[in-house]
């Protein structure tokens, strides 16, 4: 059996993030931290609904499955 190799997000820690979710929500935060299933735990997390809403949902856990792109939104 092989070592499940971890994400390389070491560089985004403590970085705000910009989540698409496979539902096509949006999700923005602060990466918190991060498993090798890249299984996310993102703080002060904001909902960017449509039409430029925003709600407060603080801290998430995003599963890796449901996270097909993610780019951080300051200065790596």
């Amino acid at each position: 059996m092989s070592k499940a190799h971890l994400p390389e997000l070491k560089k985004f820690m403590d970085k705000i993030l910009s989540l698409q979710l496979n539902d096509g929500r949006h999700v923005q935060g602060i990466l918190h931290i991060f498993d090798p299933f890249m299984n996310l735990v993102v703080d002060e997390s904001v909902e960017l609904a449509p039409g430029g809403q925003q709600n407060n949902i603080g801290m998430v856990v995003i599963r890796g499955t449901s996270t097909p792109m993610l780019e951080a939104s300051e200065q790596v």
